[in-house]
């Protein structure tokens, strides 16, 4: 009965298993077995009709279910998608959050680094240390098998040549009884075996048993190579690792395979070394060592941000402190604790704070006397002024009358009082910006009125110079919220520099507007500027050539009014120039009262100048609403500059 059962999964292996079927099948049973074998012809004939008309059947059932599993993947599918689309914001943002704090956070970044480096030598220490365990406990439990097997398969060879039985009973007896001693049964089974007949036995004596195994075993949990070495070996021990199972669950082992003979038949006798314990015992080796790596990451990170944070905390209150002094509260100070290196950072902090609060009181009020001074004097000056303009007019109406000498004395006079005189009113006029007293009286106009008064107001000095002023503009009508005196007085100002420094040459006007802001640039082609002279052409009082003469007059003052009058309308005043190319300057100005300019709509370097290999005379003076400028290399463009919706340099 036992070898029937084990040649089941035998016969289709191979096909030495047919003959002894058919064999069988012409026994001592043969008539039991003719008659089992007519029984399925008969049971099979009717019901393969039956077959036949139910497939339809099946095939429709089929397509059914293949419907409702294609909707079901389109349906959870479609809910992923749903699911990824809704958490991907929030991905994304916690993404960039951390990005944030890893860029804006020493702290952060510091106790991040150290948990990531302290939990990736803690991975591979934990797990070198459990690969050198494994290893350990599964050459202890090796060395262990292998010697058990030893002994075990030398009293079963002695036990199965010492035998003396001759029915088949007795033989089956006495082979369970013997691998049964082997299997060392007691509370726990020690070891398991499996014993299988060697195939392709050429001269068995008295076949009997096949095959035999613990519980639920069979010659399956055998790796092939591990057969395969014992068939072909001699007397040898071999071993390899596997699976078995015991119950619901499959565990580790180890199969130590050898040979043994009885009645002439050689079999094949595997030991099964069960390895659950030693798994057990490592994977709670394993879970202390990754509980306490664990524990021990979180103390570290702990640490770290101890550390950090009393390291970092005086820095970051020295930024916040170092801030508040910037936006001018001169009176904050560090508060300072202890002797060690960071007291003493905060007390030399805290010293150089009190320093520069003392010098930028000193220079605040330096500067406020400078300015109270500027004023009083401009005031008190315009009364003998006038008085003196008075004088100077009556000479000059009067100066056909007299000598050529007094003559020209009287008019002498007379300009240097108008001079004077336009001296003192913009003195007036930047000590009243220094004063904060300046105030924007802006109202909706348009522009263009503004630039026309400019130009006929110039007229009569760009006849003087033989100029031609020239206005390009592709809109008729720019309404916009600002202050006209001041427009008009920036305007005028950039008008009759270029016209002085134009050489005779025509002047060029050009007015554009886009969605948020309007430019007008004055651009002339006259002796232009060099970089040193650009990167200082809003200073006050300032001349590039202090010794030239000047036949308009002015005080030097003018560029750096109509910078503070941009400033009020918070738009930017820009120049450009290039030696012997002219220069080009632009005004640009929100449309509306406290907007602000994305673009220009005008080109700030003039696209009609080509520069082969003169790349270094091309120069930009930046000027914001700040009030600073900066000189910056620009590229050339091209195109008409009313036509262009480009910018560079836009901001200092």
């Amino acid at each position: 009965m036992v070898s029937d059962i084990k040649q089941v999964p035998e016969s289709p292996a191979g096909e030495t298993g047919k003959p002894d079927e058919a064999l069988g099948a012409a026994g001592p049973d043969a008539e039991g077995a003719g008659t089992g074998s007519l029984a399925p012809p008969s049971t099979a004939e009717p019901t393969q009709p039956q077959q036949v008309r139910n497939l339809p059947w099946l095939l429709s059932r089929a397509r059914i279910w293949t419907r409702r599993g294609l909707i079901l993947v389109l349906r959870v599918s479609r809910l992923v998608t749903i699911g990824v689309r809704q958490i991907k914001p929030g991905l994304r943002f916690l993404w960039r959050s951390i990005l944030r704090r890893w860029r804006r956070s020493m702290e952060f970044r510091t106790v991040l680094t150290t948990l990531l480096l302290a939990v990736t030598s803690f991975a591979i220490v934990g797990a070198y240390l459990s690969n050198q365990i494994a290893n350990n406990l599964f050459q202890e439990r090796l060395a262990q098998a292998e010697s058990e097997s030893r002994y075990n398969v030398k009293q079963v060879q002695d036990t199965f040549d010492g035998a003396q039985v001759t029915d088949q009973s007795s033989v089956i007896t006495l082979v369970y009884d013997t691998l049964t001693a082997v299997e060392g049964r007691g509370s726990v089974i020690q070891r398991r075996y499996v014993f299988e007949a060697a195939p392709e036995q050429t001269k068995p004596r008295n076949r009997w048993v096949e095959s035999r195994a613990s519980d639920q075993l069979t010659i399956r949990v055998i790796p092939p190579d591990l057969r395969k070495a014992v068939q072909e070996g001699g007397k040898q021990q071999f071993w390899a690792p596997t699976q078995f199972p015991v119950g619901n669950e499959d565990r580790p082992g180890i199969a130590v395979g050898n040979k043994v003979t009885f009645n002439g038949t050689v079999y094949e006798l595997y030991l099964i070394y069960d390895l659950n314990t030693a798994q057990q015992t490592l994977d709670e080796i394993q879970n202390v060592l990754w509980a306490g790596g664990a524990a021990l990451v979180l103390m570290i990170g702990a640490i770290a941000w101890y550390v950090t944070r009393n390291v970092v905390s005086p820095v970051s209150h020295a930024a916040v402190v170092s801030e508040k002094l910037a936006a001018g509260q001169l009176q904050e100070r560090m508060v300072v604790k202890g002797e060690d290196e960071v007291a003493r950072l905060g007390a030399s902090f805290n010293h150089m704070a009190a320093s520069l609060q003392e010098q930028i009181t000193q220079l605040a009020t330096l500067s406020q006397m400078q300015q109270r001074f500027v004023s009083d004097v401009s005031h008190e000056l315009r009364t003998p002024l006038t008085t003196v303009r008075m004088a100077a007019e009556v000479l000059f109406d009067a100066r056909d009358d007299f000598d050529p000498m007094n003559k020209r004395s009287a008019e002498l006079l007379y300009y240097q009082v108008e001079r004077f005189q336009s001296l003192l009113s913009d003195l007036l006029e930047i000590s009243r910006f220094d004063a904060g007293a300046a105030v924007l009286d802006a109202e909706p106009q348009d522009i263009f009125q503004v630039v026309a008064h400019v130009v006929e107001g110039a007229a009569p000095v760009a006849e003087e110079y033989g100029s031609e002023v020239r206005l390009n503009a592709r809109q008729k009508s720019i309404v916009v919220e600002m202050d006209s005196r001041r427009i008009e007085r920036i305007l005028r100002n950039l008008l009759l520099n270029a016209l002085e420094h134009g050489e005779g040459k025509p002047v060029h006007i050009s007015v554009a507007a886009n969605h948020d802001a309007v430019a007008v640039s004055v651009r002339d082609h006259g002796i232009g500027m060099s970089q040193a002279e650009a990167a200082r052409v809003f200073d006050r009082f300032w001349r590039a050539d202090p010794a030239r003469a000047r036949t308009t007059g002015g005080s030097g003052l003018g560029l750096s009014i109509a910078a503070e009058d941009t400033k009020l309308h918070n738009g930017w005043l820009q120049a450009w120039g290039s030696k012997g190319a002219g220069s080009n300057f632009r005004l640009t100005l929100p449309l509306r009262q406290g907007g602000s300019i994305v673009k220009s709509p005008l080109l700030l370097e003039p696209a009609d100048i080509d520069f082969p290999g003169a790349t270094s005379e091309r120069h930009v003076l930046v000027l914001g609403t700040d009030n600073t400028g900066t000189a910056l290399e620009s590229p050339s463009g091209s195109g008409e500059p009313a036509a262009q919706d480009h910018e560079q340099g836009e901001k200092p």
